[in-house]
This record gives structure tokens, C-alpha cells and sequence, in this order.
């Protein structure tokens, strides 16, 4: 199956803007059951200054703002050819270590509500207890939108009762790697069912399974990823995933457009 995407960002600020650096990781990683037929990442309003590939194999292109600029348009668009492989990543790849997974962020703590989630895992074998525990976090945590903060932890998000999927994403995480499995955030892209246009990418969780690699798991969609999910960047938590992350200086606010498209094509 062929996906076709147009992702376009637009940045526009109540006054000049004399300084800005953004990353931006908004190419589809090559992996199992991902190919590339072609993709471009442009923007306007800024000039790139490096590309490189991270420690996570993410494609980062770095760009800083023109000088007093007061709008900032990043656009990536392309064609991805996708194979069902039930969820199943495969084995570890890259400069970062596996154990590098096992270990906690700020995001990604384990604290009370995490150990109350695992003491009622069961299954047989760490797939079916990972299965187990994404229905878990699925039932403790309602999809919410608009009713979450991008810096809650994974304990806030089950304080809460309530969240998006990032926040499904840190909960199964901390909770993963207290269970001593590697696991990690990945952001990306969801064709769904009926609805071309969205509002915001997807995210949801790996973790890494002995014998198989590592494996996908979305918790809000309660499933693991197939033909429809489009792998883009992978970290310990959302802050090394962020399709778009940086900073600004200056007092100017800032406003921020989405419109987002992925058809599957003929």
C-alpha cells in the first residue's frame, strides 16, 4: 500500500522575531515495512544550517529564523510504500545502546499509579504481558483532546484519568521499563479510516521483545501499527521525537497552524 502525505506547519508571530532555532524530524525512517518513494522537507522563513542523522536514526534538519521574521511555513510531503508486518519492527538498529531504553526520563518516571497498572499485568511471556498492559493504560486513561499539557509526566497523564496519545505513549513506556523491557516513544503518521484530513500527528510506543525486536504498540487506537502508520522519529520520550522542537527569542506570541493530509493511493 502507498500512503501519500502533505504536512504543512505555519508559524506566525504578533511581532518580528530577531532570533529562532528550530529541529525539525519530519523524514519517514526507512526501516521494515517502510519505504520511501520520494519525500521533501521545505521551509520558508528560515535557512537551513545542518542535517544530520541522530543517535536514534532520526533524519534532523536544523534551520534558523530569518532575521525578524514574522511568519515561518515548514512543509514535508511525499509518498511512503507500506507492508504489514504485525507491528513487528525487528531488531535494533542504530548508535544508541539497547539498555539506553531501560532507563527512565523525566516523561517516562514510574511512580504510583505506574506500580498499581503493573501489579495487575498477566500473560504468558513478555508479548502477551505488553499486550495486557496496553489494554490496561487504554482503560486508565481516557482519549481527551485539548484537556492535557505537553510537559505532563506519565504520572500526571494517570493522575489525570485522562489524555492524548503522547500521553498514552509515556505511561506504556515507564510502565515497559519498569517491567525491565526497552522501550520508546515514536511519532509519526496515521491514515484514518473515512477522515483524509486531521489535526496532528500520531504517536505511540515500542518495546523491545526478546526473539522478535522491537514491536509497536498503539494504546489509544488499542492495536499494534500496520499498513496505515508511518514511522518518523523515534527517542526515549516525546522530546526526542517532536516532529518540530526548538526555540525563539523576543516577546512576540506565537500562533500555530496544522493541516495535515494522508490518502492512500491507488
Amino acid at each position: 500500500m502507498h500512503l501519500a502525505i502533505k504536512h504543512l506547519t505555519h508559524y506566525s508571530y504578533s511581532a518580528p522575531v530577531p532570533y529562532g532555532v528550530q529541529q525539525v524530524r519530519l523524514y519517514p525512517k526507512p526501516t521494515r515495512g517502510q519505504r520511501l518513494v520520494n519525500w521533501s522537507v521545505t521551509v520558508e522563513g528560515a535557512t537551513q544550517q545542518a542535517e544530520f542523522i541522530d543517535h536514534h536514526r532520526n533524519h534532523v534538519v536544523m534551520f534558523t529564523f530569518e532575521s525578524d521574521v514574522t511568519e515561518l511555513t515548514i512543509r514535508s510531503e511525499g509518498v511512503v510504500e507500506m507492508t504489514d508486518t504485525a507491528g513487528i519492527v525487528g531488531p535494533h538498529e542504530g548508535m544508541a545502546p539497547l539498555w539506553l531504553f531501560q532507563r527512565p526520563t523525566e516523561h517516562t518516571r514510574a511512580g504510583k499509579g505506574c506500580r498499581e497498572i503493573l501489579r495487575h499485568i498477566e500473560g504468558e511471556g513478555d508479548l502477551a504481558r505488553l499486550h495486557d498492559l496496553s489494554t490496561r493504560v487504554h482503560s486508565a486513561i481516557a482519549y481527551e483532546t485539548g484537556k492535557s499539557e505537553i510537559a505532563w509526566t506519565a504520572e500526571d497523564a494517570l493522575a489525570a484519568g485522562h489524555g492524548v496519545c503522547q500521553d498514552h505513549a509515556h505511561v506504556f513506556i515507564a510502565c515497559a521499563r519498569a517491567m525491565g523491557l526497552p522501550a520508546r516513544y515514536v511519532s509519526g503518521y496515521l491514515r484514518m479510516d473515512g477522515q483524509d484530513e486531521q489535526s496532528a500527528t500520531h504517536a505511540w510506543a515500542e518495546a523491545h521483545v526478546e526473539g522478535l525486536g522491537w514491536v509497536g504498540f498503539d494504546v489509544s487506537n488499542a492495536i499494534s501499527p500496520d499498513t496505515r502508520y508511518v514511522r518518523v522519529a523515534t527517542g526515549l520520550d516525546y522530546t526526542e521525537a517532536a516532529p518540530i522542537s526548538g526555540h525563539r527569542y523576543g516577546a512576540a506570541t506565537e500562533n500555530m497552524d496544522v493541516t495535515l493530509q494522508v490518502t492512500q493511493q491507488q
